[in-house]
């Protein structure tokens, strides 16, 4: 069996990837690893689909580099449910291609018996077809592991490949000079704020040539505006602080209806008690007379 995958990552990273078994194991898809500590770490179970069955299988695999850049697969698995095994040798070799990433070439034997060698015997296609998407998992995700590792190393190293290019571009003037004394009317953008800005005494003059300076758009200099600006906040403050309090801290009043219904009882109730003895007293009367 001969396929071909390719992946777009430079191949010095992938053949360090290959070197950790850790990430090999990472990449096999469908692999449970052992919880064994002593177990090597390419063994544990593969679930497999071939030609509409699941079959899982307990082995392990070994990868060991070979003369010239290739590298040795090989494996073996028992049927977890299930008398039938499998083994399969490959060969890999690795080499850039023209798109600017690696191909991945595996070409190998395998055999096997039990339900893999039923569902061979049905439709031999489904196994090559299961084997070859096998190995495309395989190459796709031990690409897309280099990428991340290299990315989460960039990240590491707090390196912006474009801060190079902004310094050169903006380079930094340093601190500005300082501008000296402002002579003349200043606005309150200027001045940092209506806080920041420099409210001047007021005339006691009233021929004061304060119409001719120029107005902002509240109708007096900046420096006035300001200071209006500033007592309001100032008034507004001490009027929130003294208010009563609102929302669902806020007393409940009394309904006026509660309220007319009480008063009425204070003039009521004792009227009621002066009829009623009235009452006692000219029934008591009345049974003397007879």
């Amino acid at each position: 069996m001969e396929h071909e995958v390719f992946v777009p990552v430079p191949e010095e990273p992938l053949r360090e990837a290959l070197a950790d078994p850790e990430r090999v194991a990472g990449a096999v898809p469908g692999l449970q690893r052992a919880a064994d500590a002593e177990s090597p770490p390419l063994s544990g179970r593969l679930r497999v689909r071939v030609g509409g069955h699941t079959i899982t299988y307990r082995g392990a695999l070994r990868v060991a580099p070979l003369d010239g850049g290739a590298y040795s697969l090989e494996g073996e698995g028992t049927e977890v449910r299930g008398s039938g095994s499998v083994k399969f040798a490959l060969t890999l070799r690795l080499a850039p291609a023209a798109e600017g990433g690696t191909s991945l070439a595996f070409t190998g034997t395998g055999s096997g018996d039990g339900r893999l060698a039923e569902v061979a015997e049905s439709s031999p296609q489904a196994v090559e077809a299961a084997a070859r998407r096998l190995l495309g998992r395989f190459g796709e995700a031990l690409g897309a592991g280099v990428s991340r590792d290299a990315a989460a190393a960039a990240e590491d190293s707090g390196v912006d490949p474009g801060a190079a290019d902004v310094d050169a571009a903006d380079p930094d003037p340093g601190p500005d000079p300082d501008p000296g004394p402002v002579s003349g009317p200043v606005s309150v953008e200027e001045a940092g704020g209506i806080y920041e800005a420099e409210v001047p005494p007021p005339s006691l003059d009233p021929l004061a040539d304060d119409f001719d300076r120029p107005l902002d758009a509240g109708g007096g200099t900046a420096a006035e505006a300001a200071h209006a600006r500033r007592t309001m906040i100032g008034r507004s403050a001490e009027e929130v602080d003294h208010a009563p309090p609102r929302g669902r801290y806020a007393p409940v009043p009394v309904p006026e209806s509660m309220s007319g219904g009480v008063a009425t009882l204070r003039w009521a109730a004792p009227a009621a008690a002066v009829v009623l003895a009235s009452a006692i007293v000219v029934g008591r009367v009345l049974r003397r007379r007879r």
